[in-house]
């Protein structure tokens, strides 16, 4: 049996238009790795599709490569972030701060320095993470919201959780090269002995490039070049 054959079907957890330039539908671990329970985790990020590049700034490259640019000016930073399914809050972790600006060279460095020198055992989780939720599904069903907005979580340990609710805002924190929303299920709320689990998306609407329409998906995977959204 495939492993993505049997996934949990959950709600979108952004609304709006995004990609997932990291998802299981492209590659299994869809993050290289199977550490902190990343093998089958989604990005989501925000574009621009009417400019060349789709860039996810509203500035110019030449500016984001040598000055950086303002969060402010990032798509996608401070966008809500839903609540899946009815759930507990297990863990919160807010108040790591974010850089101010995003520049490829800063933000590539401590991604790659990231990669070659952080030690679970020795390093705050949050190194990686940056501000984040773990929020219980169901028995043994974790999931994951990383990168968060400093200051912007909306829920406290704990509490118990509507689908659809409010959790906080999408960020830059941690081990962020661009504004996203970092998301997976896991089977425990144990980050650095977790396990990842296969989940897809209930329903969301996918644009047809050729017929220049959005069509509906329902229980889907997006690959990594799938312009969605969810209304």
């Amino acid at each position: 049996m495939h492993e993505l054959e049997n996934p949990k079907i959950i709600q979108f957890p952004l609304k709006g238009e995004w990609l997932a330039p990291n998802t299981p539908g492209k590659q299994i671990p869809s993050h290289g790795t199977d550490m902190l329970g990343q093998r089958y985790a989604y990005d989501f990020i925000r574009l621009n599709w009417d400019k060349k590049g789709n860039k996810f700034f509203n500035s110019s490259a030449l500016k984001y490569y040598l000055l950086g640019i303002p969060l402010k000016d990032c798509l996608g930073w401070g966008e809500e972030i839903y609540a899946p399914v009815d759930g507990k809050i297990i863990k919160v972790k807010d108040g790591y701060p974010e850089r101010k600006r995003v520049n490829f060279f800063t933000d590539m460095f401590i991604a790659l320095k990231n990669s070659f020198t952080f030690n679970p055992e020795k390093h705050d989780i949050k190194r990686v993470v940056g501000n984040y939720i773990i929020m219980e599904l169901e028995k043994d069903v974790y999931a994951l919201f990383a990168h968060l907005q400093n200051n912007s979580i909306k829920v406290s340990e704990g509490q118990e959780i509507k689908r659809g609710q409010i959790l906080g805002k999408l960020g830059h924190s941690g081990n962020s090269t661009a504004p996203h929303l970092h998301f997976q299920l896991m089977d425990s709320h144990d980050l650095i002995n977790s396990k990842g689990i296969p989940c897809a998306f209930e329903e969301y609407e996918k644009y047809d490039e050729k017929e220049r329409t959005w069509k509906t998906i329902k229980n889907g995977i997006p690959n990594d070049k799938d312009r969605i959204r969810v209304l």
